[in-house]
């Protein structure tokens, strides 16, 4: 079976646990029942309480108290290893860990991990845990919870790449490292605790920095190859699983999305701008925390450079009034369009490439949500971006909730509020993507990282304009 078979809404609904599935009365919890609830924190609960409390739309409250618990609720494997604690994340309905998924889905607790010590232990065993992926192989996307064992991902066991013990999707995915730091840095700067950046976290990091270098290409086409036996092209890899030609312009080529579809081009330009915000954090981190002020510095170096290779290469349309384009190759052709998945262009702000109010930005954005942008669709139900993952017309509730997150303006974030309530079947629950025009037909009724996401825009919201959650 393909990965994009089992997420068709069929597949998936009968993937989804008893929980999710049964019959209950409008408003009443989706939570698991306590007793099945693989990780339980009382400072989450006590903030689920407070802030539903403030909201007076009694629907969204209730999504709110769904989703925010969801990754808690149904996705964490905690355990003691031999060196600590140790953590594994499933997506919800595939039974392996995505760097990239997993990162995004605990960070909303990361607010709230000063004062749970049971929090801690967590995130302390998904950083260790994220070290011993990147030490197996630091191109694969996704990972098995056994490290000895082969990928169980039928769709994966055939792809011609370098395939080990651990490793259960090969596809290089420059987002993923980008994720894997961001999280490291924001639970150091929540927590201020160093415990888990021991010896083999900077093994990994290391392995980190000099992935990033080798995939700038400078020294021919490098280590990383990929081709699956698929009727979807974008499940493989032209040029014998290297990608598009690209120039060597100091940017650092991506073979897939965040999205695990393969790059037109191989400069992702999103994925390199959150390239060099999660060096910069990176070698900050280090600073604190590492006697080996070398290895910060060859960080900033290689920010620096990809920052400036960005700035020639990766802007898009008229010189007096350019964007940022999605996808390049150095010889000055560009690819506009965006993808629900973050990064994307309209996430940047969210991930601390820029602030909202950047101009460059804001052209950015405007065609992102427009006509212009061949993976934005409008319909009965809602507007908003989708992807070539899922297909045409399906949007993604991830792109929505960043659209929010990545606004000042009341009534543009009361509307995606009001499409995002409208939208989730009566489930309780984000999902992958719906239709523009029947939100019944939807992807993946679990999909832990969109869960956290929206809880995590109610927090900002709570925190950032009270008012529109309290009216």
């Amino acid at each position: 079976m393909r990965r994009r078979d089992m997420l068709c809404a069929g597949l998936a609904v009968a993937a989804a646990p008893a929980w999710a599935r049964a019959a209950q009365p409008i408003f009443a919890s989706r939570r698991p029942p306590p007793s099945q609830r693989r990780f339980r924190s009382p400072v989450i609960d006590q903030a689920i309480s407070q802030i539903s409390a403030k909201i007076a739309d009694p629907e969204l409250a209730w999504i709110f108290a769904n989703t925010l618990p969801n990754t808690l609720d149904t996705t964490v494997s905690l355990s003691d290893g031999a060196d600590g604690p140790d953590t594994f994340v499933i997506t919800g309905d595939i039974d392996a860990l995505w760097l990239r998924d997993s990162s995004a889905q605990v960070r909303p607790y990361l607010a709230f991990a000063r004062g749970d010590t049971g929090l801690q232990r967590l995130f302390r065993g998904l950083i260790r845990r994220h070290a011993r992926c990147i030490l197996i192989d630091p191109y694969a996307n996704a990972f098995m919870r056994d490290p000895s064992a082969m990928t169980n991902l039928g769709w994966a066991k055939d792809d011609m790449t370098t395939m080990v013990a651990g490793v259960a999707e090969r596809k290089w995915e420059l987002d993923s490292l980008c994720h894997v730091i961001r999280l490291a840095h924001g639970y150091w700067q929540a927590t201020g605790d160093v415990t888990a950046f021991d010896p083999q976290w900077r093994e990994a990091m290391r392995r980190v920095l000099a992935t990033l270098r080798a995939q700038q290409r400078k020294d021919g086409a490098g280590p990383y190859h990929f081709q699956r036996s698929s009727e979807t092209p974008t499940d493989t890899l032209a040029l014998d699983g290297y990608g598009a030609p690209s120039r060597k312009v100091g940017l650092i080529h991506s073979m897939f999305r965040p999205s695990d579809d393969a790059c037109t081009l191989p400069f992702l330009i999103p994925s390199n701008l959150f390239a060099v915000v999660s060096l910069r954090q990176l070698a900050q981190l280090w600073t604190a925390t590492q006697a080996d002020p070398a290895f910060a510095a060859a960080c900033v170096a290689l920010a620096d450079e990809v920052s400036a290779a960005l700035a020639i290469y990766g802007r898009w349309g008229d010189p007096n009034a350019p964007v940022w384009a999605y996808e390049t190759d150095g010889y000055g052709n560009a690819l506009f369009m965006d993808d629900a998945n973050a990064p994307s262009l309209l996430s940047l702000p969210y991930l601390g490439v820029c602030a909202i109010d950047d101009p460059l930005y804001q052209r950015t954005r405007a065609r992102v949500l427009s006509l212009n942008n061949p993976y934005f669709f409008r319909g009965r139900a809602a507007e908003g971006v989708g992807g070539p993952h899922v297909g045409l017309r399906m949007i993604w509730p991830m792109a929505i909730i960043l659209r929010a997150l990545t606004s000042h303006d009341d009534a543009e974030i009361r509307g995606a509020l009001h499409m995002l309530k409208t939208t989730h079947a009566d489930t309780g629950f984000m999902h992958e993507s719906f239709d523009q025009d029947d939100p019944s037909h939807f992807t993946r009724p679990w999909f832990a990282w969109a869960n956290s996401l929206f809880g995590e825009l109610i927090l900002d919201l709570a925190a950032r304009k009270p008012g529109l959650l309290a009216g």
